[in-house]
């Protein structure tokens, strides 16, 4: 459990608060995965925790308010994407499976959090700051490496200089994340489920050393 936190007057809580709001937030995030964002409601989510409305508003000031701990905390978890891709070589098959864990990886996390990651993507593209800040985040760090991995081909002559390594790792984790908020789309348009990882995989190798993959 995260230290010190405070309720919504200032207040420490103790080891107590610090379950019941943890509990509240676990309940918040199952119902998101089953109703409509604009459905959920504070006496529902309170009800399902076990205790009241008015224990929740100590913690949080709405639903709203809610949910955006849910995706800072969901923004902290996703910066083990770029620790997992620390010093990883983007050469020949070792470079291949870099790709391949990392498209892994990344789909993983949209999938165990995508009722979640739906209302962020909702919100920023409503035009509110704090959600379309907290997007930025979750996906800040797989970019970061990903401009990192490309800076340091471009620094031993395996890219060329002309490419931009931060606008080309913006597009590649704007592509992973579209496909992986799509994903069951693309059986209209006849391709696998199986399929899908794969050619992300390819297409990520191929954006960051300018070649097709060796596997």
């Amino acid at each position: 459990m995260t230290a010190h936190v405070r309720t919504v007057d200032g207040r420490v809580a103790g080891e107590r608060g610090q379950a019941t709001r943890q509990k509240l937030l676990d309940c918040l995030s199952e119902m998101l995965g089953s109703s409509p964002y604009r459905d959920v409601k504070v006496i529902d989510v309170a009800r399902k925790a076990g205790t009241s409305p008015a224990t929740f508003y100590q913690y949080f000031p709405d639903v709203e308010g809610a949910v955006l701990e849910l995706a800072d905390e969901l923004a902290s978890e996703s910066s083990g994407l770029s620790d997992s891709l620390a010093g990883r070589s983007w050469a020949g098959k070792t470079g291949w499976q870099t790709a391949q864990e990392l498209v892994d990886s990344f789909m993983d996390l949209w999938r165990k959090n995508e009722a979640l990651l739906r209302v962020v993507d909702l919100g920023a593209a409503e035009g509110d700051k704090r959600f379309s800040k907290l997007r930025v985040k979750i996906l800040g760090s797989v970019h970061s490496s990903l401009t990192a991995a490309i800076k340091d081909l471009q620094s031993k002559g395996r890219v060329d200089k002309d490419v931009s390594p931060a606008a080309t790792a913006g597009a590649l984790v704007t592509m992973l994340a579209g496909v992986a908020s799509h994903q069951k789309g693309f059986s209209s348009w006849g391709a696998k489920q199986a399929e899908i990882r794969p050619a992300l995989s390819q297409l990520v190798f191929l954006g960051v050393t300018g070649r097709k993959p060796t596997r």
